[in-house]
């Protein structure tokens, strides 16, 4: 019956013009018309019947053409029946953007964990297992309907300069979700749970929500960064898992309780990374022992059992190795000569430049990261970077001189010659 209807709806013009002959007809007879009388008129119209026949025929097609258009949307969830009056959102607002926004809400309930997951693994270097596990972890909760808790809870441990920060950062950007970033290295005095949750009344600043209660209240779809989170103080952690057993957050300066089940907690830690790694390099197979082992592990290492019990999830990150760490340094020079307003032309980044990189990695063991070694690269070319783009450059290369000095070349096209810009880089 579902499919007869709609087909008996698209067929309504036929119907109608059936209708209108034998209507005629049954005219013709109660007036007593002869065929001949009728023949005579028909002759008579015969130089209309080609324009009445076309404009029938567009009628026809644009009916079809109409309900085919009206049921696609239907099927969307945003019917648009406009008829002889001006839709009332295309009035009052921006119907367009309305429609992608419905379309996109419903997309984040069942998003596609390869592509995401491909995503990821393109900007994440080195933690490609990583991003596969997370892409998965996030598809089977986003489908679920009904939820007292949190989307996720997922804790991104491992070595320093491993990319767990930039991982949550992208996760929120590929699910086109606002980002609240928490660094709780600020937060180990008993006082600082009032920056996240709000002051009680009589308090100073208790006329202002909290970071995190205010960003949840505006943002409830928010992904929410804390970064180095074993450095918060015990009171913090008590009322995070409220937020986390609950699904809601009490704002002190109010008391009004403000929904976490939409959001995704990301946590960052760089505790137990020796004993995480090795077991994560024993255990990839066996999945559920690596969680008891890693658990283990962090309590420990001091980690809150409470916070522990509460994760949905623990991710390892590896330590960069061999080209991971030319990869990374690559990708660190490139954004850091971009915030000059420069480009760094394809292929200029000289390739004994990022060896040295590796070498020195190599030298200084997992303590330090690629980070750290380029920001002595821009210390060392950050002057002639400033004086490439006081004079008018847009795109740059960097490479070694014969003095071993690191150089920045302006490679503009419009130019043929190069001018250098020199700094020293001792080997």
């Amino acid at each position: 019956m579902k499919g007869l209807l709609p087909a008996l709806n698209r067929l309504m013009p036929l119907m109608m013009v059936i209708f209108l002959v034998l209507a005629s007809i049954q005219m013709a007879i109660s007036l007593h018309l002869s065929l001949a009388s009728l023949g005579h008129f028909m002759e008579w119209c015969a130089p209309a019947w080609p324009i009445i026949a076309a404009v029938s025929g567009l009628l026809t097609i644009g009916g079809l053409l109409f309900e085919t258009r009206a049921e696609r949307l239907a099927r969307k969830g945003l019917l648009r029946r406009r008829g002889w009056m001006m839709d009332v959102l295309a009035r009052l607002t921006n119907r367009n953007e309305l429609e992608e926004m419905l379309a996109r809400e419903q997309r984040e309930t069942t998003i596609d964990a390869e592509e995401l997951a491909a995503n990821l693994r393109a900007r994440v270097i080195g933690q490609d297992q990583v991003c596969e596990d997370i892409a998965m972890q996030l598809r089977r909760r986003l489908a679920l309907q009904v939820r007292g808790k949190p989307v996720g809870i997922f804790l991104l441990a491992g070595p320093p300069g491993t990319g767990k920060t930039y991982l949550a950062k992208q996760m929120a950007r590929q699910l086109e979700r606002p980002l609240l970033h928490f660094d709780m290295t600020q937060m180990s005095s008993p006082h600082a749970a009032t920056q996240l949750f709000g002051s009680p009344k009589g308090y100073v600043g208790s006329d202002t929500y909290g970071k995190l209660t205010g960003g949840l209240k505006e943002k409830p779809d928010a992904v929410v960064l804390l970064d180095e989170i074993e450095k918060a103080h015990p009171d913090v952690f008590k009322k995070f898992l409220t937020a986390w057993n609950d699904g809601h957050v009490t704002e002190a300066s109010t008391g009004q309780q403000i929904s976490t089940v939409r959001a995704i907690f990301v946590l960052t830690s760089n505790i137990a990374t020796d004993a995480l790694t090795e077991i994560a390099d024993r255990l990839h197979d066996d999945p559920d022992r690596m969680r008891a082992e890693s658990v283990e592990a962090l309590r420990q290492a001091g980690f809150a059992p409470e916070v522990l019990n509460r994760l949905d999830r623990i991710f390892v990150f590896r330590a960069l190795k061999g080209l991971d760490i030319a990869r990374v340094s690559a990708l660190e020079i490139e954004t850091m000569i971009e915030s000059y307003g420069l480009k760094v032309e394809t292929g200029g980044i000289d390739a004994g430049l990022l060896m040295d990189v590796m070498r020195r990695q190599s030298r200084m063991g997992d303590a330090a990261s690629a980070r750290d070694l380029v920001r002595s690269i821009e210390d060392m070319i950050s002057e002639s970077l400033i004086v490439a783009r006081q004079q008018g450059a847009t795109m740059i290369r960097i490479s070694r001189d014969e003095d071993g000095s690191v150089v920045a070349k302006i490679a503009d096209n419009k130019s043929d010659s190069s001018e250098s810009m020199h700094a020293r880089l001792t080997p």
